[in-house]
């Protein structure tokens, strides 16, 4: 990052002790610090009317402190030596640590509680298998002794989707589930241990022909902005997409068989490419995050790795409607689908610009030459993938429309500067929540037909609270719609506060009628609106599938897709 010409904030740049709650909390890797470019820092500190001052002293804790906390274990011993006995004696923890590890995903109210040193909700122990037979026994043990059971993957979840709201133990699966079972380079598939993380699928896979013979190299193409921390059996149990999905697929597209653990047995689904054999038994388990059982391999749909014939592309529309109509015709053209496609409204278009150094190069003198104001211009940015002529003639097509819909060409820089900053712009979270100014995401599914509607009535709750930004922008574009995604900043210090904010935003997104969750599943943050958002019939057969699967409820239980959550806890639009 570039030197401030002004004044700087006291961004925390120190060292993050190993056991500390930050090093929990804190995004990514502990040496790894972001702090915002000057131009986005004095334009958040002069949207909250904030002065110099107020950045000069922390408002929230550091969390530098040790994990301590007591909170007794509702283990028996006789259980703690049973599973010492299937995973080994030294992947079988207890301390503080350990507990607080796996408590909590990354949505703010997890990292709010984490600041202000909540512990909640804790497992009595964390286990690290190792292979798909540990756990089984460990399923079949947990069911034997009614013992509740949660599964932590990469620690991503924004939906409380790992809590341990009932105790019981959780399944660490970074340490050492995370292997490659097989690669399968005529069926074009491999198949891996569910807690595999997206980066280390993605080397085996660019370095195929070295690791395993391959002719080639290939790729995931599955890349959440999470994707440096979260894994494989993440992606598959919530329903995940990635940023280059459009070409792609999402994760559902991508899967093509999964073994899971069950308290009713063992669930494997074969790999064909599409059967007619009665409804899709890998679609029912996908999706059920953790509610039915324990996913344990994956075997996924691979790609080739070709990044020499990306071609990068972004281009400015004078307003928001104007943008949709040209992202729709791309998406309906027929012309073959870009890779990344993202189309920002114009409050995030300001704000990108700014992220992304387009404010500070020759470009800014080229929106009013050209007749673009400030405050309606949307940005569209992204680029093509596959063989070089289908890219180009891709890329070739989104030109042609974007052209015809008075788009202004930006060159393929705006798309790089987005590029560097893809996976790393989380880490930014950290550095304005010691200031108490709290940034989180939300996101939804929408039809070209309400998507405006939609816009407008979300983007509406979330401004009411005074001096909140809200960014939005569509992504994961298809022939019939999109994912629509907000980003809001705002100032808050207190968890409940923030928990109060985030249900009206999801009242608005299930009143708006948009589908609640496009690709961060539902977990138990969402749970209470998944009912009213579906059916009342079509949930009853999610408790079908529960009772056949888990009916001792030790699943994933306390909130999970809403399974077991008090009828008065319910929303319904």
């Amino acid at each position: 990052m570039a030197k401030y010409k002004d004044f700087e904030p006291n961004w925390y740049q120190g060292k993050i002790p190993a056991d500390s709650w930050r090093s929990v909390f804190k995004w990514g890797a502990n040496e790894k610090i972001k702090a915002p470019r000057e131009n986005l820092f004095k334009l958040v500190r002069d949207q909250f009317g904030l002065s110099n001052d107020e950045f000069k002293q922390y408002t929230e804790d550091l969390g530098l402190e040790p994990v301590k906390f007591d909170i007794p274990i509702g283990l028996s011993e006789a259980a703690l030596e049973k599973f010492r006995a299937i995973v080994g004696k030294e992947y079988v923890r207890t301390d503080d640590y350990a507990r607080f590890s796996v408590a909590y995903g990354k949505t703010m109210y997890d990292l709010m509680r984490s600041r202000h040193k909540i512990a909640e909700n804790l497992p009595d122990a964390v286990l690290y298998p190792d292979s798909k037979e540990q756990v089984e026994q460990i399923v079949a043990f947990c069911t034997e002794e009614k013992i509740p059971l949660y599964v932590y993957g990469g620690g991503s979840s924004v939906t409380r989707g790992v809590e341990c709201v009932k105790g019981g133990v959780s399944l660490d699966m970074r340490l050492r589930f995370n292997k490659v079972i097989e690669f399968n380079e005529k069926d074009q598939c491999i198949t891996v241990e569910a807690g595999m993380s997206g980066p280390a699928l993605e080397e085996n896979l660019n370095d195929a022909i070295r690791r395993f013979g391959a002719k080639r190299a290939y790729t995931c193409g599955h890349f959440p902005q999470s994707f440096e921390y979260s894994s494989v059996g993440g992606w598959v149990v919530t329903h995940g997409a990635g940023q280059n999905s459009t070409y792609y697929g999402c994760i559902q597209d991508i899967v093509l068989g999964q073994d899971y653990a069950t308290p009713a047995g063992i669930i494997h689904t074969d790999r064909y490419p599409r059967k007619a054999t009665g409804p899709d038994l890998g679609q029912i388990m996908m999706g059920g995050e953790g509610a039915f059982g324990v996913l344990t391999h994956v075997t996924l749909r691979v790609f080739r790795h070709m990044p020499e014939t990306i071609k990068r592309y972004s281009y400015m529309f004078k307003d928001w409607e104007t943008g949709q109509a040209a992202a729709r015709e791309i998406m309906q053209s027929e012309a073959g689908n870009p890779s990344v496609f993202r189309l920002s409204d114009p409050e995030e278009t300001g704000i990108m610009l700014h992220m992304y150094g387009v404010m500070d190069s020759p470009l800014r003198h080229l929106f009013s030459l050209k007749g673009f104001k400030a405050g309606e211009m949307c940005l569209f940015l992204g680029f093509t993938n596959g063989e070089k002529g289908f890219s180009k003639n891709c890329a070739r097509n989104v030109a042609r429309v974007a052209k015809r819909f008075g788009g202004l060409w930006l060159s393929g820089a705006v798309c790089k500067g987005w590029e560097h900053g893809r996976f790393s712009d989380p880490y930014l979270r950290d550095t304005l929540q010691d200031f108490s100014v709290v940034m989180d995401t939300m996101e939804c599914s929408v039809n070209w037909s309400n998507m405006s509607q939609v816009h407008r009535d979300v983007r509406a709750h979330v401004k009411s609270r005074p001096n909140t930004i809200c960014m939005t922008h569509m992504s994961h574009v298809y022939p019939q719609g999109a994912n629509l995604y907000w980003i809001f900043i705002t100032r808050m210090s207190d968890p409940e506060e923030f928990k109060k904010f985030h249900a009206g935003i999801l009242d608005a997104i299930q009143k708006s009628g948009a589908a609640m969750s496009h690709h961060h599943g539902i977990g138990k943050m969402f749970g209470p609106w998944l009912e009213g958002s579906i059916g009342k019939n079509e949930y009853a057969v999610y408790r079908a599938l529960k009772r056949h699967f888990d009916p001792d409820n030790i699943m994933n239980p306390g909130g999970t897709l809403g399974l077991d959550i008090a009828e008065g806890e319910k929303h319904y639009p």
